[in-house]
């Protein structure tokens, strides 16, 4: 009897669609701990320049109510809390507990923590009403998330009209010289730093996959127009290693 269910990419494999979840959950449940440490490392902390550019021209103003998804370790809601304000709300959301442990304990370390919920949920069905956000992001965290295109369509439920769903991730790299040494960097570099900084080479090798199994830049401008969003468009940081898409809810 041939197996009829249907599958989905993690990394290069495929795998049951019931399946991914957990198993993105273990990639990330693993390397919660040495999280920022690994991004430092692994883009020569330039991640952190990319969000801040990210939340610099996310257009979030004083007294917006924020979802953040894949916030984990809260590093864009402690951006976005001095755009917000106090007045403002920021809810960060990951369906991974570990990840979102370690969020809220560094939150609670610095004092961030007043104008923060944490929640754990699943991105493609969240729990919260229609038009409820000023303003939706996701970092580094979509191409991770089983469904896509339920999980744009969610987010553009849960914006106000007018509002805007930013999503910053790994994209294709448009610059052809740079490609040789990002896919070194990717697949010799990433999973020796996971095992020696993280015990955990595999998940690295999985998130290097990840990235070149997720959209392109136009691939996903598309997925987003379909999600209904509108005025979508994209701007590349860093030659393409990187993509900032946003959209906009008019209806």
């Amino acid at each position: 009897m041939s197996d009829s269910r249907k599958t989905v990419d993690f990394g290069y494999k495929q795998v049951a669609v019931e399946d991914k979840q957990k198993l993105v959950g273990k990639v990330f449940s693993s390397v919660a701990d040495k999280y920022d440490v690994m991004n430092d490392l692994m883009s020569f902390g330039i991640h952190r320049l990319w969000k801040r550019e990210f939340v610099a021209t996310s257009g979030v103003r004083p007294g917006a109510r924020v979802l953040d998804l894949a916030g984990g370790t809260g590093d864009i809601a402690a951006l976005l809390a001095d755009r917000v304000g106090p007045t403002g709300e920021i809810i960060i959301g990951d369906i991974n507990y570990e990840m979102l442990s370690v969020g809220r304990d560094r939150m609670l370390d610095r004092g961030r923590h007043d104008r923060m919920r944490f929640v754990r949920l699943n991105a493609e069905c969240l729990p919260f009403p229609d038009q409820h956000f000023d303003a939706v992001t996701i970092a580094f965290g979509l191409r991770n998330v089983t469904d896509k295109a339920a999980a744009l369509k969610d987010m553009h439920r849960v914006l106000k009209i007018g509002g805007r769903a930013l999503v910053l991730e790994f994209s294709e790299v448009r610059e052809p010289l740079l490609k040789p040494l990002y896919d070194f960097h990717s697949f010799r570099v990433l999973p020796r730093l996971g095992a020696l900084i993280a015990n955990d080479s595999h998940s690295y090798q999985y998130l290097a996959e990840s990235i070149r199994k997720h959209p392109n830049q136009e691939t996903l401008k598309a997925m987003m127009q379909v999600a209904g969003f509108e005025r979508c468009d994209y701007r590349n940081l860093t030659a393409g290693i990187v993509a900032i898409h946003s959209g906009y809810r008019v209806a």
